[in-house]
């Protein structure tokens, strides 16, 4: 089934798990979308989805956390990288779990990828024509996370994670032409974004970089005004939101593979119940 509408994706670190849950129910179901587009975790969910590998997700996402190349204090010690961006990256796509770039690239679907220019503060998008084999450095850039990734230099920009600049990139979809679109939440209903009290640190680890500077003071009021517009969207009708059922217990650096597969089978099983209402759309 192929559903008339755009798949808008969050992103949360290993909370991505949850969207790797319902990808997987949609894989199985053979239920694609032909606009897909997210940040961070969620577009490096969408990736493997949509070079149809089933159980890759997971197995890159849980299997592999344990591992401390994948995440732990010893890569932020000796890399300042709490992430192994490198092992995520390059390793596991190319060596361990080898990523399907042929099947990547014949599927029809569009899949953009949101990041943040350091220098401006804005949201810079990236679809198949603009990265083309740079796949994986696009889906590097979305998910470097400030303090604990470094920058990555892609065609004279500077960049990092797209959840800071477009969090939930509704807006984006809809700019694309989607009317009706499917976003995909990794926060319960209700959750209110609070203002970093770590604004001082971004000062100090990002002087040159006064764009990124603002987008981060801004943050939360961006992230709350987008979850505002996308209850207003649902709504009216044009929206189908999808979000976890239960109290989340992961966080976005968590690391108790229990905990993760808890919440990647609660997306699978949240999914199931929207099949009638995505045929609708």
């Amino acid at each position: 089934m192929t559903v008339n509408a755009g798949l808008v994706l969050e992103g949360g670190g290993m909370r991505g798990v949850y969207t790797a849950g319902i990808l997987e129910y949609f894989l199985e179901k053979e239920i694609f979308f032909p606009y897909v587009i997210g940040v961070s975790a969620g577009a490096c969910n969408a990736a493997s989805y949509l070079s149809k590998q089933k159980g890759r997700n997971r197995t890159v996402n849980i299997d592999y956390v344990s591992d401390p190349r994948y995440i732990s204090w010893k890569n932020y010690f000796q890399s300042r990288q709490f992430f192994g961006m490198d092992f995520i990256f390059d390793e596991i796509p190319n060596k361990l779990v080898p990523y399907h770039y042929d099947a990547f690239n014949e599927n029809p679907t569009e899949l953009v990828v949101g990041t943040t220019d350091c220098k401006t503060g804005d949201p810079v998008y990236f679809g198949k024509k603009e990265y083309g084999n740079d796949l994986l450095t696009v889906l590097k850039a979305s998910s470097s996370l400030p303090f604990i990734a470094p920058e990555i230099h892609y065609r004279d920009r500077i960049l990092l994670d797209g959840g800071i600049s477009d969090p939930v990139p509704l807006k984006k979809a809809q700019l694309d032409g989607n009317r009706k679109n499917v976003v995909i939440l990794t926060r319960n209903e209700g959750y209110v974004k609070k203002p970093s009290k770590l604004q001082f640190l971004v000062k100090r680890k990002y002087p040159q970089y006064i764009g990124l500077q603002k987008a981060l003071a801004a943050r939360y009021k961006l992230y709350n005004e987008t979850i505002k517009y996308i209850v207003e969207q649902e709504e009216k009708g044009d929206v189908l939101v999808i979000r976890p059922s239960q109290p989340l217990e992961v966080g976005r650096m968590e690391r108790n593979p229990e905990k993760l597969e808890k919440l990647y089978l609660q997306g699978y099983e949240d999914a199931k119940k929207y099949v009638t209402a995505l045929a609708a759309l």
